[in-house]
């Protein structure tokens, strides 16, 4: 397979590019670098079958040769980028998404959207299932996000229908591991960049809200048999196993032996309350659920960041991470 990945030098994108290759497929990375970085794919470099592309795809999406599959990833994904990006975060939800559409119509290919949960908004049905139409903000300033996703669902939709693309979505619940950006604010690498440091961890509210946090390597995989799949979707991803912001700040805490206090500030506008996926469909129509522990994916993602870090607290932090067991990440 020839597949083509937007945002592909990003956090996700860029361990899907490794997965295809690591299959024997061909891969076409296409990406700004507006939020990701090309040293997340600097490894691929040399690998014959990977190509990187520098391209806006709002300009324009084309690609020479046979496509077979668009793996639609490319746009801001943490609060911190999409509420700087406002303008820039609709346009590649919207242009960019329909640039993307047009390439696998035209190469008669298959096209994956990775929507998100942002979709439910602050939802008032738990846990949510891919029947649910959400609760969101369309003014508020998450709403940049949130609707340019939704958009691209229903154009993806739209194609598939119209065009007879074979289109299909999946909606990604909080996903975490290596080659998160440090500065990207989503809470994992916040908290472990804190923690490192020696720093206070900044819970926002009273940490009472919760979220669902599946590790990349499982998402991939899900990402991967929903491109493989009959299916159209929309399908959850996500790990059921539901965990309060407080809790996520002390397990780091305990992960990574450091002395810092827990601190508690204010909550954003429109922050979620509650995010929990239900991934019946998952199971049943991909065989597809979470088996990474949240335990081990956190250990791996803060040796990741301990590596990034500079060296007088790489030094401070060696040693073993963990010390204590803490829930496995399956429900």
């Amino acid at each position: 397979m020839r597949a083509v990945v937007t945002g592909g030098a990003g956090f996700i994108g860029s361990h899907l590019c490794e997965r295809l290759l690591h299959e024997d497929h061909e891969v076409v990375c296409v990406d700004n670098f507006l939020t990701s970085s090309p040293h997340n794919v600097e490894h691929l470099k040399e690998n014959r079958r990977f190509q990187l592309n520098d391209r806006d795809i709002t300009h324009g999406l084309e690609v020479a040769g046979q496509v077979d599959a668009v793996f639609h990833l490319a746009s801001p994904a943490s609060p911190a980028d999409y509420l700087r990006l406002p303008l820039a975060t609709l346009r590649v939800g919207s242009v960019g998404t329909w640039h993307a559409l047009d390439l696998a119509a035209a190469k008669g290919a298959r096209f994956l959207l990775t929507s998100t949960s942002e979709s439910y908004g602050d939802p008032l049905v738990h846990p949510q299932p891919e029947s649910y139409w959400g609760h969101v903000n369309p003014v508020g300033p998450r709403s940049v996000y949130d609707e340019a996703k939704r958009f691209g669902e229903a154009l993806t939709m739209a194609y598939r229908r119209c065009r007879g693309v074979d289109a299909k979505i999946v909606r990604i619940f909080n996903t975490f591991g290596p080659r998160m950006r440090a500065d990207d604010g989503r809470a994992i690498p916040t908290f472990i960049s804190q923690a490192l440091r020696g720093e206070p961890i900044t819970v926002t509210g009273d940490g009472s809200q919760t979220r669902s946090l599946c590790y990349v390597d499982d998402v991939v995989d899900g990402l991967l048999r929903m491109a493989m799949s009959d299916h159209g979707g929309p399908v959850n991803l996500g790990n059921p196993h539901e965990v309060s912001m407080l809790e996520l700040a002390q397990w780091i805490g305990k992960l990574s032996r450091t002395t810092s206090d827990i601190a508690l500030i204010p909550r954003p506008q429109d922050d979620p309350e509650r995010r929990r996926p239900d991934i019946t469909k998952a199971r049943e129509l991909l065989d597809w659920e979470p088996t990474t522990p949240v335990e081990r994916g956190l250990c791996d993602t803060i040796t990741y960041f301990r590596r990034l870090g500079s060296g007088d607290f790489t030094e401070r932090w060696n040693g073993p991470i963990s010390s204590s067991p803490i829930p496995q990440a399956r429900s």
